[in-house]
């Protein structure tokens, strides 16, 4: 993987750029949020490793920027703190996974290498029933109709469009669409799926269907009629 670590602690820095490549990754430096800013418009990266505290601009404010210009980049992000409140703040600026420093490297990687597989899998086209979600344009289609999704909304549709039929936890879920060790708020989970019952209301009735199972987590119809139900 081509790997970004925007890290302003330079002994720390080299430490974990020297072990990624190690792992036989290649990976490019950046000490202030200025040069993290023209390195993504420059480069393709994989994975971005964004520390939350740089010298000019904190993480989540280039997080934002990078999230409002289109730019769905993996991301995970540094924190020093363990707060929930930093953390959730984080996810919601547009991270896909958070670390809390000191790390073990091989969980950094372990991380990074999940993000990816998230990735690959984002990079595709799935059918179930007469919907289709293109997840490289971030769209649900049926017939004519279409609506976009967040990148949040997408990783909920992508684990739901895989496990179709199949009652997925509630731990699941979050763990797949907001990261390992989530431990902000879990309505949050229901505000998303909120989020895409609406889309996938928008496209019509008969489609796919969302529904709870009590006291688990949720569940992916292929139709509103109950195809998929046991």
């Amino acid at each position: 993987m081509r790997i970004l670590l925007v890290e302003d602690e330079a002994r720390l820095a080299e430490k974990v750029a020297r072990g990624l490549r190690e792992e036989g990754h290649v990976v490019d430096v950046c000490g202030t949020a200025a040069d993290a800013r023209r390195q993504v418009l420059d480069v393709v990266y994989d994975v971005v490793v964004l520390d939350w505290m740089l010298p000019d601009v904190d993480g989540p404010s280039i997080l934002r920027g990078w999230r409002a210009e289109g730019l769905r980049l993996p991301v995970i992000m540094l924190t020093a703190r363990g707060e929930v409140g930093e953390r959730v703040t984080g996810l919601r600026a547009g991270a896909d996974d958070y670390l809390v420093k000191p790390f073990a490297f091989a969980e950094l990687v372990a991380r990074i290498e999940a993000l990816q597989r998230r990735a690959v899998g984002a990079n595709t086209t799935m059918t179930l029933g007469d919907v289709e979600l293109d997840a490289r344009r971030h769209h649900l289609r049926r017939g004519e109709l279409e609506v976009s999704v967040s990148p949040r909304e997408l990783s909920l549709a992508v684990e739901f469009f895989t496990h179709a039929g199949d009652v997925l936890t509630r731990s699941h879920l979050l763990n797949a669409v907001w990261g390992w060790g989530f431990e902000g708020d879990p309505n949050i989970l229901d505000v998303y799926v909120g989020y895409l019952r609406r889309k996938l209301d928008a496209l019509g009735a008969g489609g796919p269907r969302i529904v709870a199972v009590r006291g688990v987590g949720f569940r992916m119809l292929a139709s509103e009629a109950g195809v998929g139900a046991p």
